[in-house]
C-alpha cells in the first residue's frame, strides 16, 4: 500500500483593516507629492509669468465674451504693432520683436532641445543616481544673435564650454557658438544720504558671478556689409576711440591710453582698415598738437605715404633713418620719464606734454629682416625699452605685420591689446592673441579671404581673455586725402636730450641707452637682457 501524503490546507487570513488607517498611511504621502509638485512649478511660473498672463487673459475673455471679442482684441493688437513698427521701429525691435523672439526660441529652439543636447555635449554628469545639467536661466535675443545665460553646475568651469562650443553650435542649428564668463562691469561710485542702500543693490546687480555663463549663438552674420568711416570726434576721447562695429551691432571702442596695440593679418586681410580707424579717430587731437604721430612704413610708403601730412614724423626710404626715430623717441621717451619722477606716475596728454604715437607698419622689417646687424639691433632694442616702459609715459606703439614669426612673438607680451585679422594658419591664432585663444573662439584661421569680407578680426583685451569678433570701419582713400588736409599736423618739434645722469666715483657708471649704441641699459630686467641684448637673435 503506497503511502498516503497528507495534504495541508492554506487559507488566506482576512484582517480588516479599519478606514482611517488607511487615510492617515496614504494622506501624507499624497500630501508630500503635491507640496513638492507646487515647489518646483512655482519656479516655472516666475520664468514664464508672461506666457502663463497671456494664456490665462485669452481663456477668460473666451469664457466671458465669445471668441468674437477676443479675436477683435487680437486684430487691435496687431493693427496697433504694425503702426508701432511703421512709426518707431527701433523702439518696437527693442520692446516688443526680439522680446517675443527670445520667448519663441526658448520655447521651441533651447528648451525643448536642452537635455539632450548638453547630454550628448558631455556637459552633463551624474551624482547619487541623478543627472545634474547646467541650468538654462535667460535667453535673450539681439539682432543678430542669441544670448543664452545657463548656470554651471558645480565641478566645472568655462574651459569645458569652449571646448564644447562647435558642437553646441551645431546641437542648437547654428555655425558658431562663443562662450563668455559671467563677468559684470564694476558699479558706479555712489553718493548721497542712500548711498548705502544703492550699494547693497549694486552688490547683486554687479557682483561677480562665476558660475554664470554666456552661450551666443549668431543667428546672422551682421558683419558681411561694409562698415563706413565713423565721423571725426571733435576732441579724442583715449579711454573711448571708436574703430569698429561688434557682432551685436554695437560700437566697439578701443582703450589706447596706456596701452601698446599689436595688429596681426595675412596680406590683404585689412590691416589698412585698423590704421586709418585709428588715425581718424585721432584727427583733431593731431591738428591741436595733442597727439604726436610718428609713421615708420618699411615697405616704401606704400601704405601710410597717402597720409603723410597727419604724421609729425615719417621715415619710409631707409633702416637708418628709421632706426634713429625710434632712437629720438627713446629720448623723448627718457626726458618724459625724468620730468615725471616722484610727480605723477601715469601721463595725461596735454598741449604741453602730449601723446606721442608711433605707428610701425611692418614690425617683422625691423627686428628680423634687416641686414645690417648693428641696426637689427639697436632697432629690437629701442621697440623693447618703448614696449616695457612708454605705456604710462605717453609714448605708445602700434606695430602691424603680416607674419607671426618667432622674432615678433617674442614682443608678443607686451602688447596689452591684440588684434588678429584673417591668419593664414591654425597654430598662427594663439602666437598671436595668446595660448587657447582659438579654443575661446578666436577662428582668425577661418575668416574669409574674399575682398568685401576684409577688415574683420578678433581682438583680446589685457582685462579680458574671450576674443570679440568686430569689423573695422573702411576708410576711403579720399577720406583719407581729405582727413590729411583738414587735420594736418603741426611742425614737429626737435626733441630735448635727456638729463645726462650724475657720475659716481666709488663705483663704476652704469651703461645706459644711447642712439646709435647696441648695447643694452640697465632699463630692462634680466629675463629680457638676453632676449634682447647686443647679440644676435635666437
Amino acid at each position: 500500500m503506497k503511502n498516503k501524503i497528507p495534504l495541508i490546507k492554506f487559507r488566506r487570513l482576512d484582517v480588516p483593516t479599519p478606514w482611517w488607517v488607511v487615510i492617515w498611511a496614504i494622506v501624507p504621502y499624497l500630501l508630500y507629492k503635491v507640496a513638492r509638485a507646487l515647489v518646483r512649478l512655482v519656479p516655472v511660473l516666475a520664468r514664464n509669468w508672461r506666457s502663463l498672463t497671456l494664456t490665462v487673459g485669452a481663456v477668460w475673455l473666451w469664457y466671458r465674451h465669445g471668441w468674437l471679442v477676443l479675436v477683435l482684441i487680437l486684430v487691435a493688437i496687431v493693427g496697433a504693432g504694425g503702426l508701432w513698427w511703421w512709426s518707431w521701429r527701433p523702439s518696437c525691435e527693442r520692446f516688443a520683436v526680439l522680446p517675443l523672439l527670445a520667448w519663441w526660441r526658448r520655447l521651441t529652439v533651447y528648451q525643448l532641445h536642452w537635455r539632450e543636447a548638453l547630454t550628448l555635449c558631455g556637459l552633463a554628469e551624474r551624482f547619487d543616481n541623478t543627472r545634474i545639467m547646467p541650468k538654462l536661466l535667460r535667453v535673450q535675443c539681439t539682432p543678430a544673435a542669441d544670448e543664452v545665460l545657463l548656470r554651471m553646475p558645480r565641478g566645472q568651469n568655462p574651459d569645458l564650454y569652449h571646448k564644447a562650443s562647435a558642437n553646441l553650435a551645431y546641437s542648437f542649428n547654428a555655425r558658431e557658438c562663443r562662450v563668455y564668463t559671467g563677468r559684470r562691469s564694476v558699479p558706479p561710485a555712489r553718493v548721497g544720504r542712500w548711498a548705502w542702500l544703492v550699494r547693497v543693490v549694486d552688490r547683486v546687480r554687479f557682483g561677480d558671478r562665476p558660475r554664470l555663463v554666456w552661450l551666443v549663438f549668431p543667428r546672422r552674420d551682421p558683419l558681411r556689409e561694409i562698415v563706413p568711416a565713423f565721423p571725426v570726434p571733435d576732441e579724442p576721447d583715449f579711454e573711448r576711440l571708436p574703430l569698429a562695429l561688434g557682432e551685436d551691432l554695437r560700437l566697439f571702442v578701443l582703450r589706447l591710453l596706456a596701452s601698446h596695440v599689436l595688429i596681426v593679418g595675412a596680406t590683404r586681410s585689412g590691416k589698412g582698415s585698423v590704421q586709418w580707424s585709428l588715425v581718424r579717430a585721432l584727427a583733431s587731437g593731431i591738428r591741436s598738437g595733442l597727439v604726436r604721430l610718428w609713421g615708420i612704413d618699411p615697405k616704401g610708403g606704400v601704405e601710410l605715404s597717402i597720409g603723410r601730412e597727419l604724421f609729425a614724423r615719417y621715415e619710409y626710404t631707409d633702416p637708418a633713418p628709421m632706426v634713429a626715430m625710434l632712437d629720438d623717441l627713446v629720448a623723448v621717451m627718457r626726458d618724459r620719464q625724468a620730468r615725471m619722477q616722484g610727480t605723477v606716475r601715469v601721463h595725461t596728454p596735454t598741449l604741453a606734454e602730449p601723446l606721442y604715437v608711433l605707428m610701425v607698419d611692418e614690425l617683422l622689417a625691423l627686428v628680423a629682416l634687416l641686414q645690417d646687424t648693428e641696426l637689427r639691433n639697436r632697432a629690437r632694442s629701442a621697440l623693447a625699452l618703448l614696449l616695457t616702459q612708454g605705456a604710462g609715459l605717453g609714448v605708445l606703439v602700434i606695430g602691424a605685420t603680416q607674419d607671426p614669426r618667432k622674432e615678433v612673438v617674442e614682443l608678443r607680451d607686451f602688447f596689452p591689446t591684440r588684434i588678429a585679422l584673417r591668419l593664414n594658419e591654425r597654430n598662427h591664432v594663439d602666437l598671436v592673441l595668446g595660448d587657447g585663444a582659438r579654443e575661446r573662439g578666436a577662428l582668425a584661421d577661418q575668416l574669409s579671404a574674399e575682398p568685401s569680407m576684409r577688415g574683420i578680426g578678433y581682438v583680446v583685451l589685457d582685462d579680458r581673455p574671450e576674443p570679440l569678433r568686430v569689423r573695422f570701419a573702411y576708410v576711403t582713400d579720399d577720406e583719407i586725402r581729405a582727413m590729411a588736409i583738414e587735420y594736418a599736423a603741426p611742425p614737429d618739434p626737435a626733441p630735448r636730450p635727456a638729463p645726462a645722469a650724475p657720475k659716481q666715483r666709488t663705483q663704476p657708471a652704469a651703461r645706459s641707452y644711447r642712439p646709435g649704441r647696441p648695447t643694452m641699459g640697465p632699463l630692462l630686467p634680466d629675463s629680457l637682457t638676453g632676449l634682447l641684448g647686443g647679440g644676435e637673435p635666437a
